[in-house]
């Protein structure tokens, strides 16, 4: 046994080609390896989305990292202006009636991620949280343009609204009551983010734009 293995040994659960040999592992692979999954099996904890998208990786990022684009991509979420606090912002999500949104933006220029942690109702704990990340797809696909990836993770929260005494009316649905539907309209999403960046790409247009608004930042 050598030393990377002996310091391996007594770790429970561990499956590789040292303790398991090449047919044991490719018979496990075959056994998680179905042909049919369930919506739950695929969604439940985790919903994540990619695409390809032809327009330079710098362009995209730049337009996801200015938060007010949200308001062209995104189905639901509108009339962004400043919360008070910096960084912070407050819209409506008219997935529901007089539903506040909060969000701050967190990007980083040399990865090319960009997060938006939001939250209903309530700007002191940003739960929800939408992980994205540009990758140039001359790296991944051998060809100009990008690749966008998105992924949510299944907070408690979606479960369980933390303040319902935020609410704005009792009988007002959570944002929880949409997890199985997420992938679904994330994917109306992704093509609509998709279609700006290629419209304004294939065009010479800016691909980023002013905020609507002068205060939309």
């Amino acid at each position: 046994m050598n030393e990377e293995s002996s310091r391996l040994a007594d770790i429970p659960g561990l499956l590789r080609i040292e303790n398991a040999g090449k047919e044991e592992l490719t018979a496990h692979c075959m056994e998680l390896t179905h042909a049919v999954y369930s919506h739950h099996q695929v969604y439940g904890q985790y919903c994540t989305l990619h695409e390809y998208v032809d327009c330079p990786p710098e362009a995209s990022y730049d337009y996801l990292r200015q938060g007010h684009h949200l308001e062209e991509w995104t189905c639901s979420l509108r009339d962004f202006v400043p919360s008070g606090t910096p960084g912070l912002w407050v819209g409506h999500d008219r997935l529901e009636d007089d539903t506040r949104i909060y969000c701050e933006v967190v990007a980083h220029p040399d990865a090319m991620t960009v997060d938006y942690h939001c939250s209903w109702d309530q700007g002191e704990k940003l739960w929800m949280i939408y992980l994205m990340r540009v990758v140039p797809a001359q790296l991944v696909l051998d060809k100009p343009g990008s690749v966008i990836t998105w992924t949510n993770c299944r907070h408690p929260y979606y479960d369980a609204n933390p303040h319902p005494e935020r609410a704005p009316r009792p009988d007002r649905p959570w944002v929880g009551d949409y997890w199985d539907l997420f992938y679904a309209g994330h994917t109306v999403e992704m093509n609509n983010l998709k279609a700006i960046l290629e419209h304004r790409h294939r065009n010479g247009l800016p691909v980023s734009v002013a905020p609507s608004r002068e205060v939309a930042r």
